[in-house]
């Protein structure tokens, strides 16, 4: 039998307790795991305190397959998940060469590379780097930890050059069904179709809009065809309920 790998995704930042800063990178990366046929199975969000990072960045590598950190690799004082990526692994820290020859091109003045955006091309010895095309500063790979940018554009630019590196499981099936009807009303038959299906997880979302309420019925599994059966099912379901069920992309 197949082994499915399995993710968690670490959050670094302040700005993302504070509100400041809405993550939208989870969300992306649970897809592009998804695609891979690879199951996050646990977000965290850490603030900018080394050893917040180092305790969770343990905790998350020794129980799944990967780990990816997002936040925390720039210029700035704040910016330190490097040191604690290094820290967690037992390893030093040091400025990378090619790295370091890397971001000094940019600058025409050498005096613009002053020792902050040094900074970026400290990566943990031992580990590898993770090129991006959206910048040049790079992340990083040690061990299972995959350590990127917390800027949207840049993290996924990264993600392109990670893809290669990861072991694919059978990608998960989807098949979402949306009725106005209440979520109470149709629950005691979803519970039997779970019992039908018990190698599916199927999850109930209601919705609340301007134009009414309703509910999202939605069926996950890597067995396709098992996916559709429980589908029909819900789809039978509702209608037994008096209302019309609608198949739906999400």
């Amino acid at each position: 039998m197949q082994t499915i790998p399995t993710a968690a995704v670490l959050v670094i930042g302040d700005e993302i307790l504070s509100g400041r800063t809405q993550d939208t990178n989870t969300n992306y990366i649970a897809k592009f795991l998804g695609s891979l046929g690879i199951d996050l199975k646990e977000a965290r969000v850490v603030p900018d305190v080394e050893d917040e990072i180092v305790t969770a960045l343990n905790a998350l590598r020794a129980r799944y397959t990967y780990v990816f950190t997002t936040g925390g690799i720039g210029p700035t004082h704040d910016d330190i998940t490097a040191d604690a990526v290094a820290k967690a692994f037992g390893v030093g820290i040091d400025y990378h060469p090619e790295v370091l020859a890397m971001l000094a091109a940019r600058y025409a003045n050498p005096a613009d590379f002053n020792d902050m955006r040094k900074r970026m091309a400290r990566i943990p010895l031992g580990a590898e780097l993770v090129r991006n095309s959206a910048s040049v500063a790079p992340g990083i790979h040690i061990g299972n930890v995959f350590v990127m940018a917390g800027v949207p554009m840049i993290m996924r630019a990264m993600l392109e050059d990670i893809a290669p590196r990861l072991q694919r499981g059978a990608v998960v099936h989807s098949q979402t069904v949306q009725a106005r009807i209440a979520e109470g009303k149709i629950a005691a038959g979803l519970q039997t179709i779970q019992k039908n299906f018990p190698d599916l997880a199927l999850g109930s979302y209601p919705y609340y809009r301007e134009d009414g309420f309703g509910v999202q019925l939605v069926a996950r599994g890597r067995d396709a065809a098992q996916v559709e059966k429980a589908a029909n099912a819900i789809e039978s379901l509702i209608r037994d309920e008096g209302a019309e069920p609608q198949r739906i992309s999400i």
